[in-house]
């Protein structure tokens, strides 16, 4: 009679290979500290005051998010540090340059990339040539779209000849973010970049802030709704409450009740 083999256990499946992002190369990773400050600013609309002696700080190499209830100031501040909305008092300071009145485009050419809330892309424009607007303000030898943009957001290369309003809404707020990183900047200003955005695609988001901040050493500024989001990414965080910084501190204490007080409705 012939003997019987027992079959070999079977190996264990092997897991899913890791996402491979093509680093920036070594003279483009920024090895700085303080990039930038708000110092004591005042913004207004009119007779409207929005801002009140606002001051908040970003460093290269950590994320900085700013939260708190609708209307309080948290798109004015990043507009006004941009460039688009003038102030009324105080001093934005860039690597240790008050910015004064600096427009917009030499704010971008000084290394302040910002993607807006609602997106703001060109829906007539490809995929293609909305990311080529960021040229704008880039070097010649920069004129081109970096390679990690495509690592982070590979639906980005697979729709480059799509017009910009055929795509989703994340797909577009990953434009946008692509966009914004085509300037090559050193500090990335997001306005609420998971408003109305599916949870697959906040990861991917969030992924890449994570990535820009840890590979690229670059300073990141959020406005931002979803707390969970913020407290998974920030290091530190402010919040605004009737125009003023009520509270500034490490994401660690927003589990603190004092903090949480300044978030509920």
């Amino acid at each position: 009679m012939s003997e019987t083999t027992a079959a070999a256990p079977a190996e264990p499946a092997a897991p899913p290979p890791a996402i491979q992002l093509t680093p920036p190369p070594e003279s483009a990773i920024v090895k700085g500290h303080h990039v930038l400050s708000v110092e004591s600013v005042d913004l207004h609309y009119g007779a409207a005051q929005a801002l009140r002696k606002v001051s908040i700080s970003a460093e290269s190499g950590k994320i900085t998010c700013l939260l708190g209830r609708n209307g309080v100031g948290k798109s004015s501040l990043l507009r006004a540090i941009v460039g688009i909305q003038p102030i009324s008092g105080g001093q934005i300071v860039w690597e240790g340059e008050a910015l004064g009145t600096l427009p917009p485009h030499a704010r971008a050419h000084r290394g302040i990339g910002y993607v807006p809330q609602g997106r703001e892309i060109f829906p007539l424009l490809s995929v293609r040539e909305n990311l080529e607007t960021g040229y704008a303000t880039t070097k010649r030898a920069d004129r081109d779209v970096p390679d990690y943009v495509f690592d982070l957001f590979p639906v980005l290369k697979s729709m480059l000849r799509r017009r910009g309003g055929d795509l989703s809404g994340g797909q577009q707020q990953q434009l946008a973010i692509g966009r914004a990183l085509v300037t090559r900047p050193r500090l990335l200003v997001l306005d609420e970049p998971t408003e109305g955005i599916q949870p697959s695609i906040i990861k991917d988001i969030g992924r890449a802030i994570v990535f820009l901040k840890e590979k690229l050493n670059m300073a990141v500024l959020l406005v931002e709704q979803y707390l969970d989001f913020a407290r998974e990414l920030a290091d530190t965080v402010a919040i605004m409450d009737r125009g003023k910084v009520v509270f500034s501190g490490p994401a660690a204490d927003l589990d603190r009740d004092d903090v949480r007080r300044h978030l509920t409705v």
